[in-house]
């Protein structure tokens, strides 16, 4: 049997009739002793965090929990519902839309986030040159727009970002974390400004890779931890939904219609 029990190897969970072990903790011992925000870094990291640590992943957990019906993973839902598919059904394909433009930004911040660090290398006097020439090989690279930065809706601020990094300046104060990755933060949002003439908000991808970067998380588990938030409010816009009724809802009221722009249009 051993080709078998082989197939499928892991460190997460130990299971056997009548006991189970999240990263060899037994789990009526995390029953009721540990938080969700605490559990999801044991099953990602494999070791428990602090208190303090877990209230600062809770707090980026929570702020990208739901923008409202526009976001596409939203709508998607709310959509799947009037066309009849499940709860499980709608949240799946919310988050089967958050990929590199809606919702993969967290991640590809972060890169850029570690990248600008790499450059500086630990030296504040470093760290304007590091943005500069990071944001130049992105922009040359990948395109004008620099992830985790500026929002169509919140201009000036998206009021997210402030108090994200506000519990950021608190846990490096308090010694929780370094505060290395609010710095590269705060230096990339005042270069993009300089670029600009204008504001450049910090977005809600921006702050949480901020957060996600102070406590070390890897690049790929930022996308998938704004996936787990936004999956609270694709269940809730999605159960909503099913209490509002409604058939084949699509993303406009139907006696508003598309541009046609081909041969032989109607009157």
């Amino acid at each position: 049997m051993s080709d078998v029990a082989d197939w499928w190897t892991t460190e997460i969970i130990d299971m056997a009739p009548g006991q189970i072990r999240m990263r060899g903790k037994p789990i009526e011992e995390l029953i009721g002793n540990v938080s969700f925000a605490q559990m999801v870094w044991l099953m990602t990291r494999g070791t428990l965090p602090s208190r303090a640590e877990a209230d600062l992943l809770e707090a980026a957990l929570v702020a990208a929990v739901d923008h409202g019906p526009q976001a596409p993973s939203i709508a998607a839902a709310r959509m799947a519902v009037t066309c009849g598919l499940s709860l499980n059904g709608a949240m799946a394909n919310a988050v089967n839309m958050l990929d590199d433009v809606h919702g993969g930004a967290g991640e590809q911040a972060l890169e850029l986030y570690r990248e600008i660090d790499a450059l500086a290398d630990g030296r504040e006097e470093r760290l304007a040159g590091a943005v500069a020439e990071a944001v130049d090989a992105f922009q040359k690279a990948r395109g004008k727009y620099i992830p985790g930065f500026g929002h169509r809706f919140h201009k000036p601020v998206d009021p997210r970002s402030p108090r994200l990094l506000a519990l950021v300046d608190e846990a490096a104060a308090a010694g929780v974390v370094s505060g290395r990755f609010a710095a590269i933060g705060r230096a990339l949002s005042d270069h993009l400004q300089a670029l600009r003439g204008k504001p450049v908000p910090m977005n809600i991808d921006g702050a949480t890779a901020v957060i996600y970067g102070e406590l070390g998380f890897p690049a790929p588990l930022a996308r998938g931890l704004f996936c787990l938030s936004r999956s609270v409010g694709a269940m809730s816009h999605a159960y909503e939904q099913m209490q509002q009724g409604g058939r084949n809802k699509g993303p406009t009221p139907p006696h508003y219609r598309w541009t046609y722009k081909g041969p032989n249009p109607i009157s």
